[in-house]
């Protein structure tokens, strides 16, 4: 008598585990292509679930679940740049950017969708998503300076680079990732430096900063 195979055990998944699934499965779709080209049924088959399900935990369909992801990936964007405050800032700096561009470099299409707009699903909500990654980044980079009340020219010259971070990231996927990753972070860093100097000439409060700095790392 031929002995039975034991019986499969499926464990029950947790309303929010069920939810990150969901979450993940969509997080991967977008990474690799445009948020008006990836449906509900994507991401039903990528979590190996049903399209109802789906909805039952995302009543509001495909908007709701963009929007979720979309503040999922913008937690992990934040934290890109929450780098201890201890040693020299530009070291700081260079281990932030490597997970930012790590980021980038795993969500490729997704991170360009994500910036670039343009989306049927782009809304008023998650330009604010998107804007709050951009301010989270700025603060971090303040305190990094050693700034608790930043001036004007400050501010407009770390948001300044803070878009040209994001810039340099789109034109790199286009480029096909060249340079290497290593080159573009310290191009980056580099740039960092050389705004906070041109700024310096015109207002005391960076050049303070630029003379911190460079005695700092120097």
């Amino acid at each position: 008598m031929t002995p039975q195979a034991p019986a499969r055990t499926y464990r029950r998944l947790s309303v929010e585990e069920r939810r990150n699934q969901l979450l993940d499965a969509a997080l991967s779709l977008f990474a690799h292509r445009a948020p008006e080209d990836v449906s509900l049924d994507d991401v039903a088959e990528t979590a190996g679930v049903s399209r109802p399900l789906v909805y039952r935990y995302f009543p509001g369909g495909k908007q709701q679940l963009y929007e979720a992801a979309l503040r999922t990936a913008a937690e992990a964007l934040r934290g890109c740049f929450d780098e201890p405050r201890e040693g020299a800032l530009l070291p700081r700096l260079s281990r932030a950017l490597d997970r930012y561009l790590a980021f980038v470099d795993e969500h490729d299409a997704g991170f360009a969708a994500l910036l670039q707009g343009g989306s049927v699903v782009e809304t008023s909500r998650t330009n604010a998503i998107v804007d709050g990654v951009r301010r989270a980044a700025a603060e971090h980079i303040y305190r990094h300076l050693g700034v608790a009340a930043p001036g004007p020219r400050l501010r407009m010259t770390v948001r300044m680079w803070i878009t040209a971070v994001e810039a340099a990231s789109l034109m790199w996927l286009d480029e096909e990732k060249q340079p290497p990753t290593e080159e573009l972070r310290d191009w980056l860093v580099d740039q960092f430096v050389a705004v906070l100097s041109v700024t310096a000439a015109r207002d005391e409060q960076t050049a303070a900063v630029v003379h911190a700095l460079t005695s700092a790392d120097g």
